[in-house]
């Protein structure tokens, strides 16, 4: 049974100093997922070192949402791109070995 870690979104926010609405706007977009429980919403806890990227993004560096949404599509390329040089690294090494 996989056990879950949520964090009520008013809590966080509160401890964050921003507003609900941000986090709603960030779900919106489909950067984040929440959870709904008893009338009240949670975000996981896994979740909350990328929100508080987001946070950063919009409230210090003035980014918009869709700055935010582009720049971690160009994070996930990136990181999908690393590990696929590792990949070919490690295949290349192999055939290298061999000779």
């Amino acid at each position: 049974m996989k056990t879950e870690y949520l964090v009520a979104v008013d809590d966080f926010c509160a401890n964050h100093n921003i507003e609900v609405s941000f986090i709603s706007s960030l779900q919106q977009s489909g950067l984040i997922e929440i959870t709904t429980k008893k009338e009240k919403i949670y975000l996981e806890a896994t979740q909350l070192q990328q929100v508080e990227k987001f946070i950063r993004f919009y409230y210090e560096f003035d980014i918009n949402l869709e700055g935010i949404e582009t720049i971690t599509h160009l994070l996930q390329r990136l990181n999908s791109q690393q590990e696929e040089i590792i990949m070919l690294r490690n295949r290349l090494r192999f055939y290298e070995s061999e000779e």
